[in-house]
């Protein structure tokens, strides 16, 4: 058999790229999440949110992706900001215009938001 690493007719794997950021928002589009569209509906409307807020690029550029499933369902629209690990439920429009400003723009968690927080996301001590 022929490594494809060294056999010349095969074409090279790419190594792929991405601008800096400096968060990566994840957003649960999962059919348990929301049942109604609500969170692929927010998911859509961040690249506008985003450009109105700055955050589409430079210093304080944030990358966002879909998830299929966080499995903690229920609450949602559900949303994890990276690497911050801050987990948002019941981000309705309202609440994701908070977050960007407060969050993303001004670096203040919106605590009323958060449901949990990961290993970054914890006080320093424990």
């Amino acid at each position: 058999m022929t490594d494809p690493t060294t056999d010349p007719t095969t074409d090279p794997i790419v190594k792929p790229k991405i601008a800096d950021y400096r968060r990566h928002l994840l957003v649960c589009t999962g059919p348990r999440c929301t049942q109604d569209g609500q969170s692929q509906a927010l998911f859509d409307s961040l690249g506008d949110k985003f450009k109105a807020a700055g955050l589409h690029e430079g210093e304080l550029r944030v990358k966002r992706s879909r998830v299929s499933c966080f499995a903690a369902c229920k609450g949602g629209p559900i949303l994890c900001v990276q690497p911050d690990g801050v987990w948002y439920y019941n981000v309705t429009p309202g609440h994701m215009d908070r977050i960007v400003e407060q969050h993303l723009v001004a670096g203040q968690v919106v605590e009323d938001l958060v449901f949990h927080r990961g290993p970054a996301g914890e006080a320093p001590g424990g």
